[in-house]
């Protein structure tokens, strides 16, 4: 039993995974027969011709997701209640039935098309527990139903980024409980999508633990094997509507990936973390929630903790009956996109000198880190696990943010850094910190240097950092 540091080390992330994890920032939109009976979940005995919205437009939802800066959008295509947004051939309770686009729609079309033209990246979300669907709780009828639709999603519409499943279940119409067959499903969707990361109840990517937007202080991506398995097991999966499971923090699974938790496991995976929330508090469109849209400095602070925190960032924007965004969710989707562009739009560590105590070779120098490059990388040799890289900017500069990224290709390594600023001929210490991963936001007091000297002081069998960048952001409002 236990997993030593150099073998966690060389644990690393797939190409989908990888690709996934750069996207960073990303949407998910809630929209179905919730939107028009102004519930959260649905029962499934909603009548079709409720779904009728009078304005839809998935080209409206697209800009105003690529004018925050999100590069990808996942669509809910079922929810609970079972209501498909694609005219399924295995069921009638879809946008065939409903009087939206005269019963001749394909919203999941529609969003998949737009995304396409904008050049976002699209995926969906397909619930596996529908509360329509008489079959549910006869397992392999329902598994055979499910894979049915499944298939119809994963072919009918293009390349898909991912495929977004949740845990929430409950009991058939006869009181059975349906059991899944997750295989079944995985296989169905490597066979289709090679390219799309399976989410949440999948082998790609691990949910936060939390739908209240928390983050953890340090988070891996190199974790127990055992935690993929989690989000499966219907005794720790959401049940009832209850609104506090949107705000329930697992604060008992805070350390995920440390040393003493790896010699308590006896295999680890790359599972990396995602946070999902609502722009609102609820998930789908209350128009008593109008007034409630979460500010512009508080996604800033949420996007800097979790891109900056080695996740990524979901954010779920709810279209309204109309079927668009809402103005005030617009609004301050645009203002967050000119916010972030201003505070992260230039690096003053761009092409810098940048000087290290050790590396393995030319190829990974220590101005690797600073030229811009996504692929190129400093590391040092195997063993040496403390090391400093020395950042010359040229001329005094303010700053208060540091960006961090280390080269994920090579896993993640480094546990505890510090970094320095040179002050009056001292050098001194204005930041400790402890994993960077695939991206760290360093948030600290604006301080003004020429110098900066970061130091790994300890890491698993070698460090490396595929980028450092400087920005002054301006931000009024700091959050450590």
């Amino acid at each position: 039993m236990g997993v030593s540091a150099i073998e966690a080390a060389q644990i690393v992330p797939s190409s989908r995974q990888m690709a996934w994890q750069q996207l960073e920032f990303y949407a998910f939109i809630h929209f179905t027969v919730n939107t028009f009976t102004d519930r959260e979940w649905g029962d499934g005995a909603e009548s079709p011709d409720l779904f009728n919205p009078t304005e839809l437009s998935a080209s409206q939802w697209v800009e105003v997701c690529k004018s925050a800066g999100m590069k990808g959008l996942i669509l809910t295509c079922k929810h609970h209640d079972g209501f498909c947004l694609w005219p399924s051939r295995w069921t009638d309770h879809s946008v065939a039935s409903s009087p939206w686009r005269e019963g001749k729609g394909d919203l999941v079309k529609e969003v998949s098309d737009a995304c396409r033209e904008a050049g976002l990246k699209f995926g969906i979300y397909l619930s596996p527990w529908d509360r329509h669907e008489l079959s549910y709780g006869d397992s392999d009828k329902y598994n055979a139903y499910f894979i049915n639709q499944l298939t119809e999603l994963v072919t009918g519409y293009g390349d898909l980024f991912c495929v977004w499943f949740d845990g929430a279940c409950g009991e058939g119409p006869n009181g059975k409980r349906q059991v899944y067959d997750w295989d079944a499903y995985y296989h169905v969707i490597r066979s289709h999508q090679p390219g799309a990361v399976i989410s949440v109840c999948g082998p790609d990517v691990r949910w936060c633990g939390n739908e209240a937007g928390h983050t953890r202080k340090v988070e891996w991506s190199v974790v127990p094997a055992s935690l993929k398995d989690n989000e499966k097991i219907q005794a720790h999966s959401q049940q009832v509507d209850d609104s506090s499971f949107a705000k329930r923090i697992g604060s008992d699974e805070e350390d995920l990936g440390s040393r003493r938790t790896l010699s308590a496991t006896d295999r680890v995976v790359w599972y990396p973390a995602e946070v999902n929330t609502s722009i609102r508090p609820g998930w789908f469109y209350h128009e008593h929630e109008d007034q409630q849209v979460k500010s512009v400095p508080h996604l800033v602070d949420l996007y800097e903790r979790t891109v900056g925190g080695n996740s990524t960032f979901l954010l779920n924007l709810p279209p309204d009956r109309r079927g668009l965004i809402h103005e005030n969710d617009a609004e301050t989707m645009r203002s967050l996109g000119k916010t972030l562009k201003q505070m992260y739009g230039r690096n003053l560590a761009l092409g810098a000198k940048a000087t290290a105590s050790a590396c393995k070779s030319d190829e990974h120098e220590g101005s690797r880190a600073t030229d811009g490059d996504p692929g190129t990388y400093w590391r040092t040799e195997e063993n040496v696990e403390e090391a400093t890289l020395e950042i010359e900017l040229g001329t005094i500069q303010t700053f208060d943010r540091i960006v961090l990224q280390e080269a994920i290709i090579q896993g993640q390594r480094i546990e505890k850094f510090h970094m320095e600023r040179l002050h009056q001929g001292q050098w001194q210490v204005f930041y400790e910190g402890e994993i960077v991963g695939y991206k760290k936001i360093c948030r600290f007091d604006p301080i003004e240097t020429d110098r900066i000297r970061i130091c790994v002081t300890q890491s698993r069998w070698y460090p490396t950092l595929q980028a450092v960048q400087v920005y002054c952001t301006g931000a009024k409002e700091l959050h450590i």
